[in-house]
């Protein structure tokens, strides 16, 4: 039953997966772009207006995914599954355009390295979302669901390169002399970053829980 094919009419939730998966893959490019170009205002809008776009059709798809999971009968993975990895999946572009957002609300003068630091995991991470999805299809082959779990640990590991990060950034923040706003400022954006690599991780547990109990 696992892979029983659904009828046409009842879509695939497995593309669907991929969809979203190639959105969270856009949308962190297009956040890394902003912080790269963060000096450059047009560039800056530009790029923040791609991770919209990306988190816009993102809810899309999630919202497409729970409306066919109350019309379809027959459903390849068990159904909590489906909806708990799809949501899980939404919960990472929306912390991309939270993070986009707070730059800009909060007036960001310029991105530390630290910051760089954290978006280029953060990129990595979705990078590795969006592959792991591509497996779901095939999983119960032993080739495929090694992959899938290899690609899982991947991801555990760089949640934990970001936590580092974030805690030694954390620690520079309070010993540097820097201006208290600016400090406050930071803060929140180092809190937002990190949490990105946090729900790719909750995302990896869900796709291990898939992996163990069905192939």
């Amino acid at each position: 039953m696992f892979f029983g094919k659904l009828l046409p009419r009842e879509g695939n939730f497995f593309e669907m997966f991929n969809e979203h998966g190639k959105y969270i893959a856009d949308g962190a490019h297009a956040f890394m772009s902003m912080v790269q170009y963060y000096n450059d205002q047009s560039l800056r809008e530009k790029y923040a207006a791609e991770v919209d776009y990306a988190e816009k059709q993102a809810d899309r798809i999630t919202a497409d995914v729970n409306r066919l999971l109350h019309k379809t009968f027959i459903t390849p993975i068990d159904r909590e599954q489906i909806h708990g990895l799809i949501n899980a999946m939404d919960d990472i572009l929306d912390l991309l355009q939270d993070s986009s957002e707070v730059m800009s609300l909060y007036d960001l003068k310029s991105v530390s390295e630290d910051v760089l630091r954290l978006g280029e995991i953060s990129v990595k991470c979705c990078e590795r979302v969006q592959h792991v999805v591509t497996l779901l299809p095939k999983i119960s082959q032993p080739a495929v669901a090694e992959a899938a779990l290899k690609t899982c640990e991947e991801i555990d590991r760089l949640e934990s390169d970001a936590d580092r990060v974030m805690r030694s950034a954390m620690s520079k923040l309070f010993r540097d002399n820097i201006e208290v706003r600016e400090l406050i400022k930071l803060k929140a954006v180092y809190e937002h970053l990190e949490s990105i690599s946090d729900r790719c991780e909750d995302v990896a547990n869900m796709i291990e829980g898939i992996v163990l109990e069905n192939s």
